[in-house]
């Protein structure tokens, strides 16, 4: 499933390309009523956690990839959509097509906000520390479970959980409730680091200084010291963990 990194790196490109102008908006597949926002001006399009918004005067079109969706840009608007599209947004500069997403749906501006109101602080978002370290630190189990919980942070998940947990030396059974909060707030701030990180470069960058490698994620070894990596499940997903330097 694209991260919190990814929402918030197509956001930007978007609005690059179409904000500030009318655009058409269309379904190729068919399976989504574009009209209410087709010839309207897109005012932005922002991302908040894992959820995408391209907001209009009144209205958004509310998306979440999910675990198969994925958005294609052309260079030339006039490029003929794939026709499992179910959205096609067109500008004078591109058209961006989302495919295979869990959620494509339009909200008005109340719905918007009971959506954002059931998220947590998001890392790329505006810094919001202390309500970041009373989420977690208030959240029941383990801190493993409550990064990948949307409404304790939002756009963490599974890579960064295992990347973060590894840069700040926790544990992911560690409880929540027993994490000192200056712990708390040094994950936040590394969380908020890397994940700007991982925007700009497109990819999760747990180390900056070798931005195409992991230190836990899906490796056999710890790639700091060698010691076989533990993977279980938790939450869910899979926990990759270093039993050295995560004890």
């Amino acid at each position: 499933m694209p991260e919190g990194h990814l929402l918030h790196r197509a956001a930007r490109e978007i609005s690059a390309d179409l904000a500030g102008a009318p655009v058409r908006a269309t379904s190729p597949q068919g399976r989504f009523d574009a009209a209410p926002v087709d010839g309207q001006v897109l005012l932005r399009t922002e991302a908040v956690g894992k959820h995408l918004l391209h907001r209009f005067d009144g209205l958004a079109v509310h998306v979440h990839l999910g675990m198969r969706g994925l958005h294609l840009r052309y260079d030339d608007p006039r490029s003929p959509p794939r026709p499992g599209v179910r959205l096609r947004l067109s500008g004078a500069r591109a058209a961006w097509d989302l495919i295979a997403p869990s959620t494509c749906e339009l909200l008005d501006d109340a719905a918007v906000d009971r959506l954002l109101a059931g998220l947590g602080p998001d890392p790329l978002g505006p810094d919001d520390e202390d309500e970041a370290v009373r989420r977690l630190r208030s959240a029941r189990g383990p801190v493993g479970a409550a990064l990948l919980d949307q409404a304790v942070w939002a756009g963490v998940g599974n890579a960064w959980r295992s990347e973060l947990l590894f840069v700040a030396r926790l544990p992911p059974e560690a409880p929540c409730a027993d994490l000192p909060d200056d712990v708390v707030r040094g994950l936040w701030r590394v969380t908020r680091a890397l994940l700007a990180a991982g925007r700009d470069a497109g990819q999760v960058v747990s180390d900056p200084a070798a931005p195409d490698e992991r230190w836990v994620y899906k490796r056999a070894a710890c790639r700091s010291c060698g010691a076989p990596v533990r993977a279980w499940p938790l939450a869910g997903r899979t926990a990759y963990a270093c039993p050295v330097e995560q004890a």
